[in-house]
């Protein structure tokens, strides 16, 4: 696959997300095992933890499709840097492989990087289990 496709179909739908109090636009282009795109924008809401982030927009529109299992996702903010996942994002994508290719551009570059390299020490069932947690 494209990366530089998956970045323009990010780019696309970056531009509908509703950003009414941050005013900063993230949009997510998840490339499925199957070949299929999914896009997610974030969407912000005035209680701060009712917002969604791009990246959870994007997996939870596959998932309801049916996917469980992912190449890559290309994540492009409206700032002039590369914007990284939060770490609930990160915790989020691992549940399905930490494997997962992260692409990243901030309009004159582009970066790449394993899941497993933004989030060392993901919390797993494995762990819970481990740990005397449910």
């Amino acid at each position: 696959m494209d990366y530089e496709y998956l970045i323009e179909k990010a780019k696309e739908v970056r531009e509908r997300a509703y950003v009414k109090y941050s005013n900063f636009k993230v949009g997510a282009a998840l490339l499925c095992k199957s070949g299929k795109i999914y896009t997610g924008c974030n969407v912000e809401n005035a209680s701060y933890g009712a917002t969604i982030c791009a990246e959870r927009v994007a997996f939870t529109k596959a998932i309801s499709e049916g996917e469980k299992e992912f190449e890559a996702i290309a994540i492009v903010s409206s700032g002039d840097k590369i914007a990284f996942p939060c770490g609930i994002c990160r915790q989020f994508m691992s549940e399905f492989g930490m494997d997962l290719t992260l692409i990243f551009s901030d309009g004159h570059t582009i970066k790449t990087f394993k899941l497993y390299e933004l989030l060392p020490h993901a919390f797993t069932e494995f762990e819970a289990e481990v740990k005397g947690g449910s």
